[in-house]
């Protein structure tokens, strides 16, 4: 088979697999629902791609991406819905009604102008959208009000700062930072009344509550939370690969010595990660 670099050539590989006899057995099992947790996996590839600066994997990475949407519009395709075409069109007419300012007339190109047409835009996107609905037969959706539009298969991290730079807009937000840091410092006292009656259930919810509260304090400061959490993870990860390591080379292994002699090379490990940025 010829590589060639022309998309046309997924979407003909794309249907070949999802050709019942002749394609693949797993493609041709696949509907919108199975193959749908897929697509948020391979935006975390892509993420975690570009955190590492590896654009080797970055390129891979987004062609898995881009292999989701082709699935999608296949089988969108073989029920007659929509196309691979389609969505790109939607996408372009989308582009050019959201950028004004790029494609539209110059009087609607200044930053005011943008701001002020923007409600506007979004405003005739949810009409347009409800009307196509109906078109084709949906009941209308079943989520209402201000918040609705926010998808709930976000990340739930992600999601939180939707959800609160949202209600921002309508003024329902902290206008100070510390004032979060105080939300958080309360949400945490109630954690420990929920310990203090084994309430596991409210133990959680409280949980629930207070990483809300820290995702409004990144949000407040400008900082993503979810990098912020993989950030943490990653340094986790080396640290106690560091007691691994020198367990190993003491001839020990992990399960076999104490928490405290783990909390010690922990802390020669934090010594020296903060003795090299010093440097």
């Amino acid at each position: 088979m010829e590589p060639t670099r022309d998309i046309s050539r997924l979407l003909e590989i794309m249907a070949r697999l999802r050709t019942p006899d002749i394609g693949c057995a797993w493609d041709l099992a696949q509907d919108f629902r199975s193959i749908a947790p897929y697509a948020i996996e391979e935006a975390c590839e892509v993420v975690d791609a570009i955190e590492r600066d590896d654009f080797v994997d970055l390129r891979d990475e987004l062609g898995d991406l881009l292999l989701q949407v082709a699935f999608h519009a296949c089988m969108a395709e073989e029920r007659g819905l929509f196309d691979f075409g389609g969505v790109v069109q939607a996408i372009n007419e989308k582009l050019i009604r959201r950028h004004p300012h790029v494609f539209g007339a110059p009087e609607q190109r200044t930053p005011e102008a943008v701001e002020s047409i923007w409600a506007e835009i979004k405003a005739q996107e949810k009409a347009e959208k409800a009307e196509r609905r109906r078109a084709a037969g949906l009941p209308e959706q079943p989520r209402r009000g201000f918040l609705a539009d926010v998808p709930t298969a976000l990340p739930a991290l992600a999601r939180a700062v939707k959800l609160q730079d949202k209600a921002s807009k309508v003024g329902f937000d902290w206008n100070d930072a510390r004032l979060v840091l105080a939300k958080i410092r309360e949400e945490c006292d109630e954690v420990e009344e929920a310990l203090s009656r084994d309430d596991r259930r409210h133990v959680a919810e409280e949980i629930g509550d207070v990483l809300f509260a820290v995702a409004n304090l990144a949000r407040h400061v400008k900082a993503d939370p979810d990098a912020a959490l993989r950030a943490t993870n990653q340094k986790f990860e080396r640290r106690f690969g560091y007691i691994e390591e020198k367990l190993e080379q003491a001839g020990k292994k992990l399960g076999e010595v104490s928490l405290a002699e783990m909390d010690a090379l922990w802390d020669e490990a934090k010594n020296r990660e903060d003795s090299d940025i010093s440097d």
